[in-house]
């Protein structure tokens, strides 16, 4: 296991040492100030530092080191490291908790929708560890510090190390309101998120059951008849020995004796590999659950080679302890455990740890390491998969999927998920999966449940999810919306083009599919709590969710919209935005905007493929040039306002697709011209689009 890149130290010249100080001047906005012990090694928050090539100048005046930059000036105190920042236009500012607007959360688990925030002195903790939100990269004077002191070492083989506690190392960002760049610069040091697969951004079922195979794979068939698509198969952690578990194993977990495990259960699943084959024969990607805690018992049919990996006489019986600072432990626990699944049909992990942050290296997270030794071995010979963990602090957007863990059912939960989400880009954190729907303690609520799916379609990862059978997700549970979800479901499938070109953008440009207002907005409404429940949504999509409850099945609602023009994704009814508007929504109707100009590629084939074959563009009319990725290729459009006003819409040579067409959003009337040909929007919306120009006169 290596990494990607080679070690990249800030340049020299770059660097500034006073005594036991070194400043690091790593972009025109960005400084590392490091005090006692120095390293040019990678950490668990650092990847790069030769990622810019700034400009500066230097000068010191008693303890007091100025820097100025061609953006702004920094003042550091080399005695007590206290740091200041004045940007060109006058302004200073220092980084203070206060100011900071906040990054994302370890888990959601134990809460209520409810959680602390980064201001405190103190982070509460419980048995899941951690209960408060911590800072991000941003703030709203401009100016922010993360402490990277504690983190552990990262050598060029994947390992890790400790580093000396009596040092200090810390990063001062100056991004002012730049969040896009800004967050593209963090990107640029901490390391970019990978691409992920396409089929994690399709629709997931999970249950927390003890399901038979013929059980799960009668579910998956009734998706099937209802031509509910689905991309990925989660089965929680009954796959394994659990209530059959021998008296005399040894186990300390406050969970029980069959929380961790290896062995599939043979009296729920007697032939593994063909269930796994069955499923991945749906083109489905399957995922199973591990709760690594407890070691390896001397019941697990892997025992014998476990034990003889690390050094351990299997006749004695003895526990093999869960430690992956220990490279023997290390190497078997995957090779032996994991890695025969995977060639059966596993295609990634769900690591649910949840026994808190020691381990037997001082300061070393283990979710931390799960996640990052995970994340290494499942891409190992250049694979493109990913995991699903919790979050375990800055850089953790390294080893997507976030797992935000056991969500009670209620409203308030649901009202904080679309905060909580899109604060998270704060922390370069962009792909949280919830339990949509919600995990424990529900009543089988209609207008809930829909309410929570319709946010897990307009959210980064859609995972259906409950604790039980009786709360099962899918959407003939709920009679009442049935009919909704499912079309619901259906257009989150059909999404998969422009969510996996929203993918692309983050994993090249650093730009996050769910995020604050503020990001795209200079509008100081945009940081009003008021309207932190709305986000981005990919760059051309606005979204407004609903967290409340109706009266009568239709929720009354205001929002605000941004500067500019907006059209109802599903209706095509214009707004202008800058303003308030109050509006009713059924349970049919999701409050979703795209801006004029909008593009919005969307798949047309049924059942679970993936394929980008037959692909519909709907048009919001107005200037912008659009590519879709695709995993093969790309596609690229423009569109722009000719010398008359109207409308042109310009698709290329090169188009990868056997069919691609077009629909037109917000437009009543209107004279159409095909290659100078005339025709109408009911002709085009059925015509195959090969490359073509396309002239819209008289739209609105």
């Amino acid at each position: 296991m290596r990494f990607s890149q080679e070690l990249a130290p800030c340049k020299k010249e770059n660097t500034i040492i006073v005594g036991d100080v070194r400043i690091s001047v790593l972009s025109d906005r960005t400084l590392r100030i490091e005090k006692g012990s120095f390293t040019d090694k990678r950490t668990q928050f650092a990847f790069c530092r030769n990622y810019a090539n700034p400009q500066f100048k230097h000068a010191k005046n008693g303890d007091e080191m100025s820097i100025e930059t061609q953006t702004c000036a920094f003042t550091v105190n080399t005695k007590t490291l206290a740091s200041s920042v004045t940007f060109k236009d006058g302004e200073s500012a220092t980084p203070s908790n206060a100011f900071n607007l906040g990054g994302t959360a370890r888990t959601l688990d134990g809460t209520f929708g409810v959680l602390g925030g980064w201001k405190g002195k103190r982070e509460k903790k419980d048995h899941f560890c951690l209960a408060h939100i911590r800072k991000g990269i941003f703030a709203t004077n401009g100016v922010s510090e993360i402490d990277d002191s504690s983190s552990v070492l990262l050598n060029v083989d994947g390992s890790v190390s400790p580093r000396p506690t009596s040092c200090v190392d810390k990063y001062l960002f100056a991004f002012k309101d730049d969040y896009l760049g800004g967050l593209k610069e963090f990107y640029s040091l901490s390391g970019f998120t990978p691409l992920l697969p396409k089929y994690a951004l399709g629709n997931w079922w999970s249950r927390y059951h003890a399901y038979t195979d013929k059980e799960y794979l009668a579910l998956m068939d009734e998706f099937e008849d209802k031509n509910v698509p689905l991309t990925v198969a989660t089965i929680d952690m009954d796959w394994h020995i659990v209530t059959n578990v021998p008296k005399d194993a040894d186990y300390k977990s406050f969970q029980g004796a069959g929380w961790t495990g290896y062995t599939f259960e043979k009296e729920l699943f007697p032939d593994p590999e063909g269930f796994l084959q069955n499923l991945k024969g749906r083109n489905l990607a399957v995922t199973m659950n591990l709760h690594p805690r407890d070691g390896v018992r001397y019941f697990e049919q892997q025992y014998p080679d476990m034990a003889r990996a690390c050094g351990v006489d299997p006749q004695t019986k003895r526990t093999i302890e869960f430690d992956l600072t220990d490279e023997k432990f290390r190497n078997a626990y995957f090779d032996i455990l994991h890695h025969p699944y995977e060639k059966m049909g596993v295609d990634f992990w769900w690591i649910d740890w949840q026994q808190g942050t020691k381990s037997k290296m001082k300061g070393l997270d283990p979710l931390w390491l799960l996640n990052h030794y995970h994340m290494l071995d499942i891409n190992r010979d250049g694979n493109n998969s990913v995991i699903l963990s919790r979050y375990a602090g800055m850089g953790s957007h390294r080893y997507p999927i976030g797992f935000s863990g056991d969500t009670v059912v209620c409203w308030k939960s649901l009202d904080f998920q679309p905060y909580f989400t899109a604060l998270a880009s704060n922390a370069g954190y962009t792909w949280w999966s919830h339990d949509i729907g919600g995990h424990m303690f529900g009543k089988g609520d209609n207008e809930l449940y829909l309410r929570w799916l319709q946010f897990g379609v307009f959210s980064p990862i859609n995972r259906l999810h409950s604790s039980n059978k009786g709360m099962s997700k899918e959407p003939w549970n709920y009679p009442q919306v049935e009919n909704i979800a499912e079309d619901f479901l259906r257009l989150r499938h059909r999404l998969l083009p422009y969510l996996y070109t929203a993918n692309v953008h983050t994993a090249t440009e650093g730009v996050p599919l769910v995020c604050p207002t503020y990001y795209y907005c200079k509008d100081s409404r945009a940081y009003d709590k008021k309207w932190q429940n709305q986000y981005y949504f990919g760059e051309q999509m606005y979204v407004c969710p609903v967290t409340s409850k109706g009266k009568n099945g239709v929720a009354k609602q205001t929002i605000w919209l941004p500067d500019g023009v907006w059209f109802d994704f599903f209706t095509g009814e214009k707004y202008e935005g800058g303003k308030e508007y109050t509006i009713e929504c059924p349970f049919e109707r999701y409050p979703v905007f795209v801006k004029e100009g909008g593009i919005i590629p969307l798949l047309h084939a049924n059942g679970n493929s993936t394929e980008f074959k037959d692909i519909e563009l709907k048009v919001y009319l107005g200037n912008n040039v659009y590519t879709m990725f695709d995993e093969q290729g790309k596609i690229s459009v423009a569109m722009k306002k000719d010398e008359s006003g109207c409308d042109v819409i310009i698709i290329p040579d090169g188009v990868k697709t056997e069919s691609l067409t077009l629909s037109f959003a917000g437009v009543k009337d209107a004279d159409v011209f095909v290659n100078e040909q005339k025709s109408s929007l009911e002709k085009l919306a059925k015509m195959p689009c090969k490359p073509m120009k396309i002239r819209v006169e008289n739209a609105r």
